[in-house]
This record gives structure tokens, C-alpha cells and sequence, in this order.
């Protein structure tokens, strides 16, 4: 019997733990030149999940990019993953997809059966999202990556961006943290069934239903909760909307098993490399536990959608996400608050 492929033993790290650390992005993209167009809504300036040029006066086009090694070994729940990932960029700045380009790295040795599948679960996503698929672009590489280049659009009035986040907003998650930490445990064989399917149902689900429900309310700034973790995409939030965050950290929806795994230091890479950058810029109450600071900074993979919203607001909309049928867990987690020392305050209880 042949033997079945293992694809993360061919990756060096997972899923969007294998960014570069934002410090390093920093300096790179900070010494680029600066590009100057009209119609350009959305650049580089505030770190926003993908860049907006506007079309028309009621249309405006979002484009991003997104790709990875796996962390996975099913080779189709890969592709599912990493085409979820992408489209996600899209649904955080308000936008439908409309189009998706593959982007593809693979080691000719695995043969074509794999990588059918991994396109077929990017494909399954794409369809599932209402988007085309129109083709995409292959290389040769010992280490196995797979993404895509999607195009949205989005009416140029109603871009949900980094900045814009009010004193007195709430702040909402729409899926569980953990991501990092539970595919870590995965990858040591040590997580249970029940996690693994868990943390793959929670990677695969797109963001959609609850871009649909945000839509229903004025939101005040968005993004998508990846690699660099909940407090890098807080930063920049905060930063971006020059105000501090106030979150909860027994607000925090987690995964099943991310606390012990955290606790038992089974701590991906991407993690430290989030602390070395973020913790200047972030207060942690001293009553908080090491293994809940690892989960705070733990580099997601197709994590949920991080909004805030005005008081009033919050409940509401969480109500609206379980009548809109999200599945996946979300939560008030915390409050924005007139910028002070800190841009991220995290507090054991509120």
C-alpha cells in the first residue's frame, strides 16, 4: 500500500506563521518609494489587509495577495485553508471577491495527484465565496506553498479600513484564537481528533457570513486576525486610528486544548517573533498567565474578523451573527479608548 503524503514535512513552518516578522517588513517597506494616484484609496500607509484603487464613483477595486507553506497534511483541507485566507482580505475591507488567481510552489517530486487536490479545496472556496477562478501561476520549489491573488470590489463610500476605530467602540472577534498553538500540537501528534478537526473547520470557514452581517451596521474599522496575531493586528488598529484598545483576556474565544498546549509550550516560531516587535507597544497585566500571552500574540491562520463598532452597536450585531448563522464562536472582547501610554492594554477581567 502506498504510503500517504505527509505535506507538512516538507514545510519548514505553517501556514501564516511563516510571514516575515513585521520588524523586518517595516524597514523594507518604509524605504520603498512612495507612489501618488487620485484614485489610489488604499495603500501601504496604514497597513490595511489589501490595496483599494478607485474605478468609478459607486465602484472601487480591492486587490491582495496571500500564500503559505502548509499545516496541514490532507493536501485538499490545504487548499481550503489557504484560498479562505485569501479571500479574507477582501470580506475584512467590506468587499464581495470577484476574481482569484492561483499561486502555486511545488516540489515536482510529490507528483500531480497532490497538487490536484490542493487546487480542487482552493477551488471548492472560490466557488464557495461566488468568485472565478481564472488560472494562476506555478513554479518549482523543494517547500510546498500554495495561495492566491484575489480582486474585489466594494463601493468607494463603504472600505472598511485599519483606521477609524472610535473612543466608547466595541470591539468584536468572529472566530476562536489559537490557530498556531493548536497546529503545533498537531504537527507533535499530541492533539486529539476532536482539536484537529476543530482548528481545521475553524482555518476552512470563510469570513462571508459575518462580512454580510457587519454590513448591516456602520462599522467603524475592520480587519482579519492572521499572522501577525491579535495583538499585531490590534497595533494596527490602534495605531492607524491613533487610540488604545482595552481587551479582556476572559473575553477571548479560544480553541479547544490552545490554553493547555500554550501552557505546555508547544509554541510556534511566529509567536516569538510577534513578541519581540509588539510587546513595546503593549501593557499585560501582570495577573495574566505566560500561556495566555503566548495565545495574544499566536500567529492565526484564516483567523476571524476584528471590528469595532459603536456601544449601541455590539450587542446587536452579536445577536445578528447568531441569526445570520455564524458557526464559528464570537465576542465582545474589548473597548477602544483615547490614546494613552500603551496602544494595546490586555487585562485579565474587565
Amino acid at each position: 500500500m502506498e504510503e500517504k503524503i505527509k505535506l507538512t514535512q516538507y514545510s519548514q513552518s505553517a501556514g501564516c506563521a511563516a510571514k516575515l516578522g513585521p520588524k523586518i517588513l517595516q524597514e523594507v517597506v518604509g524605504k520603498l518609494p512612495k507612489f501618488q494616484d487620485e484614485n489610489l484609496l488604499v495603500g501601504v500607509e496604514t497597513s490595511d489587509d489589501g490595496a483599494v484603487y478607485k474605478i468609478s464613483e459607486d465602484l472601487a477595486m480591492i486587490q491582495t495577495l496571500d500564500f503559505f507553506p502548509p499545516m496541514v497534511d490532507d493536501p485538499y483541507v490545504f487548499g481550503q485553508i489557504a484560498a479562505a485566507n485569501a479571500l479574507s482580505d477582501i470580506y475584512a475591507m467590506g468587499g464581495e471577491p470577484r476574481l482569484a488567481l492561483n499561486i502555486v510552489a511545488y516540489p515536482n517530486c510529490l507528483g500531480s495527484e497532490v497538487l490536484g487536490e490542493i487546487l480542487a479545496g482552493g477551488a471548492a472556496k472560490v466557488k464557495e465565496a461566488g468568485a472565478v477562478l481564472a488560472g494562476g501561476h506555478s513554479i518549482n520549489d523543494e517547500e510546498p506553498k500554495y495561495g492566491m491573488s484575489v480582486t474585489g470590489f466594494v463601493h468607494p463610500d463603504r472600505i472598511w479600513k485599519n483606521a477609524g476605530a472610535q473612543p466608547g467602540d466595541l470591539l468584536i472577534l468572529t472566530k476562536a484564537l489559537g490557530a498556531g498553538i493548536l497546529n503545533t500540537a498537531v504537527k507533535a501528534d499530541l492533539a486529539s481528533p476532536e482539536e484537529k478537526k476543530a482548528v481545521q473547520e475553524s482555518m476552512t470557514y470563510l469570513n462571508k457570513t459575518a462580512m454580510e452581517v457587519f454590513r448591516q451596521f456602520p462599522i467603524h474599522c475592520c480587519t482579519d486576525v492572521t499572522g501577525f496575531s491579535l495583538a499585531g493586528h490590534g497595533l494596527e488598529i490602534a495605531k492607524a486610528s491613533q487610540v488604545s484598545l482595552e481587551i479582556f483576556t476572559d473575553k477571548l474565544p479560544l480553541l479547544p486544548g490552545a490554553l493547555d498546549y500554550a501552557s505546555m509550550g508547544l509554541v510556534p516560531e511566529g509567536t516569538y517573533r510577534n513578541k519581540a516587535y509588539q510587546k513595546e507597544e503593549t501593557f499585560l497585566e501582570p495577573e495574566i498567565s505566560e500561556a495566555m500571552e503566548d495565545l495574544v500574540f499566536d500567529p492565526q491562520t484564516s483567523g476571524g474578523l476584528l471590528a469595532a463598532v459603536a456601544f449601541e452597536d455590539g450587542e446587536k450585531l452579536l445577536e445578528a451573527l447568531k441569526e445570520g448563522g455564524l458557526v464559528t464562536p464570537a465576542a465582545v472582547i474589548g473597548r477602544v479608548e483615547e490614546r494613552k501610554e500603551h496602544f494595546i492594554y490586555f487585562r485579565r477581567k474587565k
